[in-house]
């Protein structure tokens, strides 16, 4: 397929994907091809897909059809962790003619240079075990905040989740590699890096899952010796944590990011359920009072600290009394916001054996309850800072004559868009 020049792409789920569909449409330019809008006309259209829930995967599907109806004659590629995990799934919708596993999402152009319309979909794909690489990926849509991967993969095994089966172990880059792409980002104009992982707080394991090679012995590097390190490099105004597990969230990492002027305060903390029962059941590595306990010291040490939380409703077994538990625990929480995930179903999960399911009803009506906590929350915690002078970073992006920026502590300022301001970092007071 010699004569495709443009390609268009498409992106579904976690910041990881996008970092990876930033980086998968570099590689491609330097191979020759033109980049495009994914609502624009393209001889190549890529979707990096997600499969933490059946939306993704219904999305997925709904794209493919669209582009089927405004282009027919150009090739559809289709990877990410759904096409890891369903591949002959994939193959059979009509107009994909490629399917690229974890292993090959980066050589996209190699293969769409062998391929031909009307064949067969063509599926490259390996099992996960034998997915061992790290590719190290960032975001650079604009210069104002980039995302960039420094993990990926992950060893838990939570009874409801898919990702292990769909990334592999998990494995990082090296402190070294990661140095030097932030290096990298600073020269282009980056002021922010939010650092993304699959399991961020599991850095440390080599490329390959191993220990790291340091001279003549072998050893972990960490996700503490890390931030220590970034923290020292020119050129970088701030830093974010993108998400990191509760009990990886270690006393030095939470007092380190305390007396840093360059990570934000500002954690993003999984929880999934203030239920211990139902925590148990989706086997996490940690019970309730571990989190509440993780949240009194990052409040006790930064008190203007944002926190965000991941809540799944409907989990299996979860009856009314148990979800009232993770409302009252949420509730007490001093937190500033939540991402709530309807529970969907995975195959291959432990917790398709779990009853009694809860009905697709009451999931939502669980879901519109926290999603209004969550509101709550976020009003009060930039109440609570009306008055104050803060540090706010703004995008370079016009719309409608208005522009937006973050807070340190995460809070979303809008207002008339000045270019003077764009992609940087201005004193302003909350009102």
């Amino acid at each position: 397929m010699a004569t495709a020049q443009t390609v268009a792409f498409h992106t579904l789920g976690c910041k990881l994907n996008y970092a990876e569909t930033s980086s998968i449409s570099r590689l491609m330019e330097n191979e020759g091809f033109e980049k495009r809008e994914f609502t624009d006309h393209a001889d190549v259209y890529v979707i990096n897909t997600c499969s933490v829930t059946e939306n993704a995967d219904k999305e997925c599907r709904q794209l493919v059809r669209r582009i089927q109806r405004k282009a027919p004659e150009s090739f559809v590629v289709i990877t990410g962790c759904y096409a890891q995990l369903k591949p002959k799934e994939i193959a059979e919708i009509p107009g994909v003619d490629l399917v690229l596993g974890a292993a090959e999402k980066f050589n996209i152009a190699q293969h769409i240079r062998e391929l031909s319309k009307g064949d067969s979909a063509k599926i490259c794909s390996c099992d996960i075990g034998e997915v061992t690489g790290f590719n190290t990926s960032y975001s650079l849509a604009d210069r104002t905040r980039t995302f960039l991967k420094v993990q990926d993969g992950c060893d838990y095994n939570c009874s409801f989740c898919t990702i292990p089966m769909a990334r592999g172990k998990s494995r990082s880059d090296l402190i070294q590699n990661v140095v030097t792409n932030v290096e990298e980002l600073a020269q282009k104009g980056t002021k922010e890096i939010v650092l993304t992982g699959i399991n961020l707080g599991d850095f440390g394991k080599g490329p390959d899952g191993a220990g790291v090679t340091i001279g003549m012995n072998s050893r972990e590097e960490n996700f503490y010796e890390l931030i220590q390190t970034l923290d020292k490099v020119e050129g970088i105004d701030r830093y974010r944590i993108s998400s990191i597990e509760p009990n990886l969230l270690s006393d030095e990492i939470i007092r380190f990011v305390a007396g840093s002027n360059k990570f934000m305060p500002h954690f993003h903390i999984p929880l999934q359920s203030g239920s211990n029962q139902v925590l148990g059941a989706m086997r996490r590595r940690y019970k309730r009072e571990l989190y509440a306990d993780r949240v009194q010291l990052i409040k006790s040490l930064m008190p203007d600290c944002a926190i965000g939380v991941d809540v799944i409703v409907g989990f299996p077994g979860e009856t009314d009394e148990l979800f009232k538990e993770t409302f009252d625990f949420l509730h007490s929480l001093d937190i500033s916001y939540l991402h709530v995930f309807t529970y969907s179903e995975r195959a291959n999960t432990l917790a398709l054996d779990i009853e009694p399911v809860v009905p697709m009803q009451v999931r939502h009506e669980r879901n519109k309850t926290l999603r209004n906590l969550s509101y709550m929350k976020m009003q009060y915690f930039t109440a609570q800072h009306q008055g104050q002078t803060r540090k706010v970073l703004f995008e370079d992006h016009n719309k409608n004559g208005m522009m937006e920026g973050y807070t340190d502590n995460y809070i979303r300022i809008s207002t008339p868009y000045r270019a003077e301001w764009a992609n940087n970092i201005v004193d302003w007071k909350l009102q």
